[in-house]
């Protein structure tokens, strides 16, 4: 089959489906494992006893104690082991039914299904197709942009990370390492290949101003305000962006998440009386403007800021 084939917007299309599908399990799956990693790290952490002395100085009977629970801990964590990735199969919450090959083909299964499970007829999430069908869309809309390039190969990938970061900041306001990293490394390995339009300086750049820009808005609410505003996640997110789409689309992604957020944040506390303590996940909002960015940052940028672009 020739090149433009398999980069064609059906291909793509039905690749996105899949990798759709996939991302709902990594969704789930991921903060799962990492918060088992975590509870399980300070279960060994609690158990030591020359960094108890050197912080809390206990006297004896509280390090033990505190060493007992932390053995505990570890021993909870081991009892329920995190599920990998790629396994076991995928099955109900509700009443464990293994889930079938064709009980999960994208967005058919659960039209077929009724959304509803086939076992214990439980109602599943219109979350799932709409993530498979968002996936496809965005890679048959790159193909369609992009054609038969390495760039499209590269935005695909970026695609399904992004969508997986937000999607997990949104259930568990957490942005992995494992997914906002790899964007950041894609975005300057391709501006070294020459795979995109964006040069290696400008990649770099945009790595550097995306990553500092928030960290220091973030410094300065903390000094302002006594307390944290922005995690550290988001100030990966936007470095992977501007690494990915070069320093000057982060104009745009900022203004555009920055409006977008301030707008829902505005609706969820007026309207739905949202607990102000309670942090509003950013980094949903920060992959819309990267997305935004990415189909239209040409034309973004010559409605924000004109003298950027060449007369």
């Amino acid at each position: 089959m020739p090149l433009d084939f398999w980069f064609s917007p059906w291909v793509l299309g039905l690749l996105g489906l899949c990798i759709g599908s996939f991302l709902n399990v990594v969704v789930y799956r991921l903060p799962l494992r990492m918060e088992l990693e975590w509870l399980s790290d300070s279960g060994e952490f609690l158990q030591d006893e020359a960094m108890l002395a050197r912080t809390l100085q206990p006297d004896a009977k509280r390090k033990a104690e505190i060493g007992a629970f932390g053995k505990r801990l570890v021993a909870d964590c081991q009892a329920h082991p995190a599920p990998g990735l790629a396994r076991p199969r995928s099955r109900c919450p509700s009443c464990g039914h293994l889930i079938t090959w064709y009980e999960n083909i994208p967005v058919l299964s659960w039209l077929m299904l009724k959304a509803r499970c086939s076992a214990c007829k439980t109602r599943i999430s219109a979350r799932y197709p709409l993530v498979e069908a968002a996936t496809g869309a965005l890679f048959a809309a790159v193909a369609w942009q992009f054609g038969a390039t390495p760039a499209t190969a590269v935005y695909c990938l970026a695609i399904a990370l992004l969508l997986a970061a937000a999607l997990i900041d949104l259930d568990t306001t957490l942005l992995p390492d494992t997914l906002t990293f790899p964007i950041a490394g894609l975005g300057l390995l391709a501006a070294w290949m020459g795979w995109t339009a964006v040069s290696l300086p400008h990649a770099a750049l945009g790595l550097m101003f995306g990553y500092f820009s928030l960290w220091s808005v973030a410094t300065l609410f903390k000094l302002l305000r006594g307390r944290q505003g922005m995690a550290e996640g988001d100030f990966r997110l936007l470095a992977g962006l501007g690494a990915l789409l070069g320093w000057q689309q982060l104009l745009p992604i900022i203004l555009l998440s920055s409006a977008v957020g301030a707008l829902v944040g505005g609706y969820m506390v007026l309207v739905k009386s949202h607990n102000r303590e309670v942090p509003i996940p950013f980094g949903p909002y920060l992959a819309g403007g990267g997305l935004a960015a990415l189909f239209f940052g040409q034309l973004l940028l010559a409605l924000m800021l004109p003298t950027l672009l060449p007369q």
